[in-house]
């Protein structure tokens, strides 16, 4: 069952991740479908997946990672990595299971953590990298209007093939205009 409610979108909720929470992230972020649009190539393990659970969730922790749910469902996750408080920069990223693929709640749940990334942490400039032919992740980050910023060439290697790297940001100002 998801921890509590932390942040409200108009479709889902972003909940506060726990220990209870490690089986839900351990078989989803190892689904090949969901694994795709991810930079990394070995499988987790649930060992792994416990250790991030636990880096997130310290009070020390710089990071901000939440759970989407829909209707209190577990769908995927959305979070800050690298977040830069002097800087006030940080990188967003996001994946759900493939059965909420297309229905509004990637792009839902990036607005809503981008409305506390930029309002409550007073963040100046969030940027995302997808994945050449990551269409839904691209697609979601346009729609809410990040900037395409240029293209790491061949900076993914997958599938015996190097693969271009598309980098987004938005700054504060944009959000708010």
């Amino acid at each position: 069952m998801p921890g509590p409610i932390f942040l409200r979108g108009e479709r889902v909720t972003l909940n506060v991740i726990g220990d209870d929470d490690v089986p839900f992230l351990y078989e989803t972020i190892n689904d090949p479908e969901v694994r795709a649009g991810l930079s990394f190539a070995r499988p987790k393990t649930e060992r792994a997946e416990r250790e991030w659970v636990e880096s997130v969730t310290d009070p020390d922790a710089d990071d901000v990672h939440f759970l989407i749910c829909d209707d209190g469902d577990s769908i995927g996750t959305v979070g800050l990595r690298n977040l830069d408080t002097r800087t006030g920069n940080a990188e967003i990223g996001c994946y759900l299971t493939p059965d909420a693929w297309g229905k509004g709640h990637a792009t839902d749940a990036v607005q809503a953590l981008l409305d506390h990334a930029f309002e409550q942490l007073r963040l100046h400039r969030v940027h995302a990298r997808a994945v050449t032919d990551n269409e839904g992740s691209k697609r979601v980050l346009e729609k809410v209007g990040f900037e395409r910023e240029g293209v790491m060439r061949e900076h993914w290697y997958r599938d015996g093939d190097y693969q271009d790297v598309h980098v987004y940001g938005l700054l504060a100002d944009e959000w708010r205009g």
